[in-house]
This record gives structure tokens, C-alpha cells and sequence, in this order.
């Protein structure tokens, strides 16, 4: 991991040791690359200690299918800098699935930095592949330059969008990512798109609040809402746990061909 992780790190150390898997740690700040070894170096290192499955989390998008190049090992993306997120996305699916039932026709609404957020990405791919309609509401200088061919609707008012939703999906302002003024301030923002007790009371008795996490209280959400009886939040870190475990033995121990499909595997947002 060459970012911080709580979630992501834990829940995939948690799904190989229920696995019985044996596990080793790497943080960059720790490792021989803060003494100039290469990328490349470092993993062929790790391959040599016979590593079945390299779990990677890196700033720089695309790092993740790099590595794949430079070893013989499953190499599973853990989030590569604004790019995708892809176990999250999986555990999100599920996690809605086990709540509403199938995606087919549910609407959900992704709020925040969509600009800077992996999950987001992976997200709005996987959440319209099973069907849902998918709206993006944020600011216009939190949305990406470009959403052309996005399977997606976008909006600039939460407020006119909560009553209509499924789902409501919150994501974290990205203060570590944001270089630029994108928003006058973090109080402003909550002002128009954090979702308070008022908000809420707009979605739906049955919708869904979700955030991959951390949150930021009294940003993105309230904790009044975080413990809301339609928060789900706490159920997507322990729904990690077995997704995780799902996407290991599937690639290590479940005997099937697990070939990239060349007609579609690669499906990018927008590709």
C-alpha cells in the first residue's frame, strides 16, 4: 500500500487469513524504496518470496496494470489514484443487492467529489451494468473535465434529486487531492450538498445511504444520518470482508479459468 488504508487494508488482510492464506505487509515509508529501489524491483522481490496474490494501492493511476507485467502473480487493483476502485464497487453492489434486491431499474445518486474519486469511477461502470440509472450531483468543479459517453445523468441540486432516489451514495471530499480552490469552503459545501436531517428526510422510507469511507462529519453527512436506520455504511466494511474473500478464491483457489474476456474486459467509464 503506497497510500493510507484502514478499510481496504484490513478487510483484505481479514479476508486472507479466513481464507488461511498467510499474509505480508508492505508500506512504502517503511520499504527499500524510500532509498531509491524501483517499483519494479520491489515487486519482482515480493515475487521472489512466492507471493500467490499482490494486493496494490498506489496514487498513480494505472499502477495496478503495470505490475501485472512484472510478475507471475494475481495482481488485485486496491485503488489506483482517481482511476478505479473496483473491489469497492463490487462490495457496494452487493451490499445494495442485500438491502433493495436487484439493481435493475434502481436510481441512484452519487454526490460529491466525483473529480477526484476512484470510487466513483468504478461505481457509475458497475452500477449501470446491472441496470440502474445512475446521477451524478455535485458542483461543477467536481465533476471531471470530460463525462462524455458517462452512462449517466448529471445534476447541480441535491435537493431536487433526493425524493427520486434509490440510493444515495456520498463521497468523501478528497482534500489531499484538491490542489485547487474547487469550493470556496468546506462550509459551503456541506451548505449545499452535505446531507443533514432536512435532506434525509426527502429520500424515500426505504432508500439506501451508503459512503466508502472516512467520512467527514458535517461534510459529506451528519452523524445523525451516518446512524440513520437507512445507512449502510457499517454493512459495506463488513460486506468487504466477504467480497474480498469471493475475489481471492476466485483467483487463487477456485480451480476456474478466469481469462480476460478481450471483447470487453478492459470496460473503462467513457470507454
Amino acid at each position: 500500500f503506497f497510500e493510507d488504508s484502514t478499510r481496504t487494508r484490513m478487510s483484505f488482510e481479514t479476508a486472507a487469513k479466513r481464507l488461511s492464506a498467510d499474509t505480508m505487509t508492505f508500506t512504502a515509508g517503511s520499504s527499500s524504496l524510500s532509498k531509491g529501489e524501483s517499483l519494479r524491483d520491489t515487486v519482482e522481490v515480493i515475487g521472489s518470496y512466492g507471493a500467490d496474490a499482490i494486493v496494490v494501492r498506489h496514487a498513480m493511476a494505472g499502477t495496478a496494470h503495470r505490475l501485472a507485467d512484472w510478475t507471475d502473480a494475481c495482481v488485485i487493483n486496491a485503488g489506483d489514484g482517481c482511476h478505479e476502485h473496483p473491489t469497492q464497487a463490487l462490495l457496494d453492489c452487493y451490499t445494495l443487492r442485500e438491502r433493495r434486491g436487484d439493481l435493475d431499474g434502481m436510481r441512484i445518486g452519487i454526490v460529491g467529489d466525483i473529480r477526484n474519486s476512484r470510487v466513483a469511477r468504478s461505481n457509475v461502470l458497475a452500477f449501470s451494468l446491472l441496470g440502474a440509472e445512475v446521477v451524478l450531483v455535485a458542483p461543477p468543479t467536481l465533476l471531471p473535465p470530460s463525462i462524455d459517453g458517462w452512462p449517466v445523468t448529471v445534476s447541480y441540486d441535491l435537493d431536487a434529486v433526493l425524493p427520486n432516489l434509490d440510493a444515495c451514495y456520498l463521497l468523501r471530499m478528497q482534500s489531499e487531492r484538491i490542489t485547487e480552490g474547487l469550493v470556496p469552503s468546506m462550509r459551503e459545501y456541506a451548505t449545499d450538498y452535505g446531507l443533514d436531517a432536512r435532506r434525509a428526510a426527502l429520500l424515500s422510507a426505504d432508500a439506501v445511504i451508503l459512503h466508502p469511507g472516512p467520512t467527514n462529519p458535517g461534510v459529506e453527512l451528519t452523524t445523525a444520518v451516518a446512524t440513520d436506520s437507512r445507512s449502510v455504511i457499517l454493512n459495506q466494511v463488513s460486506n468487504g470482508v466477504s467480497v474480498r474473500m469471493a475475489v481471492l478464491f476466485m483467483l487463487l483457489g477456485s480451480g476456474m479459468d478466469l481469462a480476460p474476456d478481450q471483447s470487453g474486459a478492459d470496460q473503462e467509464v467513457g470507454g
